[in-house]
């Protein structure tokens, strides 16, 4: 039998999100991966999102607003750590992600660059919930912080359902033939972004 007949490992794992994909339980995973991801998570939500706008383009847009909404509202909880627990909370995750020698030239890029710092973040590698943590020591704006949230994330997974919907069907082979290493890919990103912490600013 083939894999697809018979699933393993991650494989496994894309073929139930590609199967439940309109269930609840597969929404309700994308929002808490989406919501964990923004304060304390190093998983991203794509590796869920994609997998799922494959299975059902025609809710592709759906899809992103729904990892958006409960993205920015992990970004919420994100700055409440910062702005209310960092002495214990906020510190812990800091030193869990061995981000603590960037913090610093971070929180001064919020003096003056701030705004500038959530949308430009919210788009890269580097890891959102040191965005979220910042923004909340530094006492930003939280209004502000919310809006551009709702911008950068937006964008970002936007973005990404945007092109699945339209070049979806002819990727989706090459996706599922080497999944593993689009995976890896995925995986890759995220170290590039802790690594651009310590050595970016």
């Amino acid at each position: 039998m083939s894999d697809i007949a018979k699933p393993r490992g991650l494989r496994a794992l894309y073929a139930w999100t590609m199967r439940n994909a309109e269930g609840a339980h597969a929404w309700r995973g994308l929002a808490l991966v989406s919501f964990a991801e923004s304060s304390f998570f190093p998983i991203p939500p794509d590796l869920m999102l994609l997998p799922m706008v494959l299975a059902k383009p025609k809710v592709a847009f759906r899809l992103a607003a729904w990892c958006t909404l409960w993205s920015v509202l992990g970004g919420v909880l994100g700055y409440a750590i910062g702005a209310l627990l960092f002495d214990s909370v906020g510190s812990w995750l800091v030193r869990l992600y061995h981000l603590q020698d960037g913090m610093a030239d971070f929180q001064n890029w919020y003096a003056q660059n701030g705004a500038w710092v959530i949308l430009l973040k919210g788009l890269t590698p580097i890891p959102y919930k040191l965005v979220t943590i910042t923004s909340g020591f530094a006492h930003f704006n939280f209004l502000l912080f919310v809006l551009l949230s709702f911008v950068t994330r937006g964008a970002r997974f936007g973005v990404l359902a945007g092109l699945l919907y339209w070049k979806g069907e002819a990727i989706r082979p090459f996706i599922e033939k080497y999944l593993e290493w689009v995976l890896l890919g995925f995986l890759a990103i995220i170290v590039i972004g802790f690594v651009a912490i310590k050595y970016v600013f």
